[in-house]
């Protein structure tokens, strides 16, 4: 039996490469990483010589191990996954965040705070972490990125040393809605907030639930609605979701004593959910009930009103948050940034009834 005609063909590398090129391993090198001054006729001659050779190009755990990263962000959310993406603010942040990292051969590695393994917050393979929207229960994952080096930037979360924030203007921006329907004659007001505990529990929004919340974007929007209306009732959403808002304007406006005029939806998917809820219950909106959202998300084929709402700027806030990761593994000082949301009259608000 022949040994030869059952050995593993050897990999060409990037020696035979430059080889068949006529050019040195380190302009081949070059050619690939398009980092340095090779012209695009010697680039081309190995690009063909590769082709040649089926060379797909260099090992890349083997750069990695040269240069000291990885090239991976980490992009980290608390909620499942599925959760997340049902989310459109969450996509386009992570458009924004791709945006500014793709130029920059980075890749995006999305992982959850529950997650085990090679892949949890412990141990993946990071240059860089983007929390979006987490809670302090994280704090102690923070703390080992900390310590590991590894430079942390946070979108929405509560301000933590050592954390680069990517803010918006959460309760000042729910103040705002609120003032506007007290502008309009509404005292009863009723609150669909976004979810409080990491369970994800809907249920009534008491004053035991605000105390122990971990929802720091929540917790937020409720204070600015808080500081208008005091006494405000609520729903508590186990997610940003047209379901559940419909499940929440349900319980808030079917058989309630004194049903409210005005509901403050946490999101505008939930203040889309609370509509049809209204609308199902034979009520008409604005006349019988005004309806606030939060975002500025395009709804359209799902709303059957323009929504008053606040629009916020997520693909921005990407951005931002991707620039401030390159920044950060550039070794720069870098300044928290705060972005603003702008009201928006729709037609889902109107004066109380009389």
């Amino acid at each position: 039996m022949d040994d030869t005609a059952s050995a593993t063909p050897q990999r060409p590398n990037l020696a035979a490469v430059a080889a068949l090129a006529g050019v040195s391993a380190s302009t081949a090198s070059l050619a690939f990483s398009g980092a340095g001054p090779v012209s695009a006729a010697t680039r081309a001659k190995v690009f063909a010589a590769a082709e040649q050779l089926d060379y797909a190009g260099p090992d890349p755990r083997a750069q990695s191990l040269r240069r000291g990263r990885s090239g991976i962000v980490g992009v980290v959310m608390e909620d499942r996954l599925a959760d997340a993406f049902s989310d459109p603010m969450n996509i386009t942040m992570l458009d924004g965040i791709a945006e500014e990292l793709g130029p920059h051969h980075a890749g995006l590695l999305l992982l959850t705070g529950s997650a085990e393994g090679p892949s949890s917050i412990h141990n993946a393979p990071v240059d860089a972490v983007i929390l979006i929207g987490c809670s302090t229960r994280l704090l102690d994952a923070v703390n080992v990125f900390r310590q590991r080096g590894v430079p942390i930037v946070a979108v929405e979360a509560e301000r933590m040393d050592g954390v680069l924030a990517i803010d918006l203007d959460n309760r000042e921006g729910s103040h705002l809605l609120a003032r506007h329907l007290e502008e309009l004659g509404h005292t009863e007001v009723a609150i669909v907030a976004l979810p409080l505990e990491p369970t994800h529990e809907r249920g009534p929004l008491s004053a035991e639930r605000e105390a122990r919340s971990e929802g720091f974007t929540a917790s937020e929007r409720i204070a600015g609605v808080r500081e208008v209306y005091p006494a405000a009732t609520g729903a508590v959403a186990s997610g940003s979701t047209i379901d559940e808002g419909f499940t929440a304007g349900l319980a808030l406006l079917r058989g309630a004593p004194a049903r409210p005029t005005a509901i403050i939806a946490q999101s505008d998917l939930l203040a889309v959910g609370v509509i049809r809820a209204a609308l199902s219950l034979g009520l008409r909106v604005p006349e019988d009930l005004s309806v606030v959202g939060f975002d500025g998300i395009r709804l359209d084929g799902i709303a059957p009103h323009d929504l008053t709402t606040m629009v916020q700027p997520s693909l921005e806030k990407g951005r931002a948050a991707g620039r401030g990761v390159l920044a950060l593994l550039d070794g720069d000082m870098v300044a928290p940034v705060q972005f603003t949301s702008e009201f928006h009259r729709g037609a889902t608000t109107g004066p109380v009834p009389r």
